[in-house]
Parts: C-alpha cells; sequence; structure tokens
C-alpha cells in the first residue's frame, strides 16, 4: 500500500533529507586522491550522530558502515575500505540518516582528482536522469513515466540502465512502496498520489546494464567492470511539479570552493 505524508510528516522528512546534504557536503570537502573510503565514512557517522542523528545504513540488515561508497565499476552498495582512492577515479557516496522518527536518503557521484571526458559525460548525464525523473514525479502520473524518463534519456546516450536495483517510497522506514525503478513505459505502474515522498536514484552504467553482486553479499558491481553513476534525491508528489526534499547545493558549494583554490 503507497500512502500520502501530512505535512507535519513531510517537514520532518525535508530536516532528516537536508542532513543528508549537509552530510555530503562534509565528505565531498575530503574527496580527493590518497582518501580512503573509510575515512569519509568515520567523518560521516561523526557528524550525523553530532547532529542528533542515526546513521540509517549502519546495521541495516547487517550493513557494517555508515554510508555506501561505491568506486568505478561498483554499482551501490560498496562498503567503505582502506584503499586510497586514486586520481582518475569516481565515488558514489550514499548516505542515509534516521531522524525524529523519519529516514532521509540521498547520494551523489564524486569526480578523484581528474576524470576522462567518457567519464564525465557519464555523470552529467545520470545527474539530468535524476532530474528528468524528478520531472514526471507529479500526481495523476505514474511510476512507469518517471523510469520511461529515466530510461529514455540514458539509453539515448548510449548507456546502460541498472534493472535490478530501485528508487522507493520513504518515510518511516527506509524502503516503502512504491518501488521506483529506473527504466519502464508511460502509463504504467502505481498511480502517483499527492504527498507521496520518494527517493529517486538513476543508476546508469558506461557499458552494459548487466551486474553482479560481490561474495561481500552487498556490493554491486558492473559486470564489464566499467563505470557506474548514481545520483539519489528525495521528493514529495505534487499537483504540477515535484518538491524535492533533498538537496544537491550544500555539495555544490564546496565543490566549487575546491575548483577555484585549484584555478
Amino acid at each position: 500500500m503507497i500512502h500520502a505524508k501530512t505535512e507535519e510528516e513531510i517537514e520532518i522528512l525535508r530536516q532528516s533529507s537536508l542532513l543528508v546534504g549537509k552530510t555530503l557536503a562534509e565528505v565531498a570537502a575530503l574527496i580527493e586522491p590518497g582518501v580512503s573510503p573509510l575515512a569519509l565514512d568515520k567523518i560521516a557517522e561523526e557528524f550525523i550522530k553530532d547532529h542528533g542523528a542515526h546513521p540509517a545504513f549502519l546495521g541495516f540488515h547487517g550493513f557494517p558502515n555508515s554510508l555506501c561508497c561505491s568506486v568505478n565499476e561498483q554499482v551501490v552498495h560498496g562498503i567503505p575500505t582502506s584503499k586510497p582512492l586514486e586520481n582518475g577515479d569516481i565515488i558514489s557516496v550514499d548516505c542515509g540518516v534516521y531522524m525524529n522518527g523519519y529516514y532521509g536518503d540521498s547520494a551523489y557521484t564524486f569526480e578523484v582528482g581528474e576524470v576522462t571526458p567518457e567519464v564525465k559525460k557519464l555523470l552529467q548525464v545520470t545527474k539530468e536522469c535524476l532530474e528528468k525523473g524528478i520531472q514526471e514525479a507529479i500526481a495523476g502520473n505514474r511510476v512507469g513515466d518517471i523510469g520511461f524518463a529515466i530510461q529514455q534519456h540514458a539509453e539515448s546516450n548510449g548507456f546502460g540502465v541498472v534493472r535490478e536495483l530501485v528508487g522507493h517510497g520513504l518515510g518511516k522506514n527506509l524502503h516503502e512502496a512504491p518501488e521506483v525503478p529506473n527504466y519502464g513505459k508511460r502509463g504504467r505502474g502505481v498511480k502517483l498520489i499527492e504527498g507521496l515522498t520518494l527517493a529517486i536514484e538513476p543508476m546508469i552504467n558506461l557499458g552494459t546494464k548487466e551486474i553482479n553482486q560481490l561474495s561481500d553479499g552487498w556490493t554491486i558491481v558492473t559486470k564489464d567492470k566499467k563505470v557506474s553513476a548514481h545520483y539519489e534525491h528525495d521528493v514529495v508528489v505534487r499537483k504540477g511539479k515535484a518538491e524535492l526534499l533533498s538537496t544537491f547545493e550544500y555539495v555544490e558549494q564546496v565543490l566549487a570552493k575546491k575548483k577555484e583554490r585549484v584555478n
């Protein structure tokens, strides 16, 4: 069953989602060659707890860390390791918090040093896929409209769309109905109602859409070992235009400052 949230619930969800955005910004400030995903994880955990919240992923079905850090061909659910990031890597950082009884969940894929033009294009297109999906999250549309918009944009640029992993409803539980696939047909699937809160999260591969799971039971990788990008926002379904609960604003302010320092 899907259910709309009250305006009070939406405000609490917004606070959780904004804390995720601020946590991702703390992480963004540190990402560079030589830094390990495990170091990023420790910073995120401390920051979340200092703000009176709990890292949503820590212990979730046994997950051992606060962040999912997925490097290069890792699609999602990467377990943070002590292996330092290298110039030219990309890292998807997925973060969740639990605060005041509600979850926030957002992800951003970062460049480490200088990445190749084709990888830059993948990140740009994946972000555009997220925007196009969000544009379809309006009352009266269906889940398939979101998936169709994402799939069409990714595949028209020659990229693979992961099928087995999906976005989801969000609220008192980290994963609620409905599932929000990143592929689909217009007019198909669950009808979107006003006040429904969703986490929309395109996972787009440079090569094939095919994936494998590593023996750790968590990490998902591309079958062809080409890189994968992942962005995620929390939104409220509204009439006419979806409303963002999460934000990349804090992250992008940090990235802009880092770019200024380099230049």
